[in-house]
């Protein structure tokens, strides 16, 4: 798989022509990017995570934290390939022990993410990963639940990162890996 990995990284893939546009959801003016197109493709998705674990290498990281739900679907595979654990930041009554938890602003209202308290120990880096940065509200918001732990943010990684959104200015500072850019 090494050997595979190498040479993708010297023919890079073109990862937006794998990721599906849907205008008007999941409402009007909204052009959604539908990564399902990307995770049916085999070699697609293998070079996702293959390009995201070199792009990441340098972290230096403990675990990989993948936020509900499109995290998990990139996170576990990533954390697998580098060799560190995975875990899950949930919406609220879905971890069955106890739990940290944060509550954040949403353009409508407010949500609420959750991670068990025994997920990390203390001092760990973490690799923040989604599928998608826009706003940056849930990222951030995952960031401050990290650091609540007193664990430290060591990168981020995302597939897309939507520019004209400015999501990243949202975030705590660390390095930021994306893919594609649009």
């Amino acid at each position: 798989m090494q050997a595979e990995f190498l040479k993708n990284s010297e023919n890079p893939m073109d990862l937006k022509s794998l990721i599906r546009e849907i205008p008007d959801f999941p409402k009007p003016g909204i052009l959604f990017k539908d990564i399902t197109t990307l995770l049916r493709n085999p070699e697609g998705l293998r070079y996702t995570i293959d390009t995201l674990a070199d792009k990441c290498a340098d972290f230096a990281i403990d675990y990989v934290v993948g936020m509900e739900s499109r995290g998990f679907i990139f996170g576990a595979p990533l954390a697998y390939r580098m060799g560190v654990g995975f875990i899950p930041v949930r919406k609220p009554g879905k971890l069955p022990a106890a739990t940290h938890a944060i509550e954040y602003a949403l353009e409508y209202g407010t949500d609420r993410l959750e991670m068990h308290q025994d997920a990390l120990h203390d001092g760990a880096r973490v690799l923040i990963v989604d599928d998608l940065i826009a706003t940056g509200g849930t990222a951030a918001a995952t960031a401050q639940l990290i650091q609540k732990t007193g664990c430290e943010i060591a990168a981020y990684a995302f597939i897309i990162e939507l520019v004209d959104l400015k999501g990243r200015d949202n975030l705590p500072e660390a390095p930021i890996v994306t893919l594609v850019q649009y």
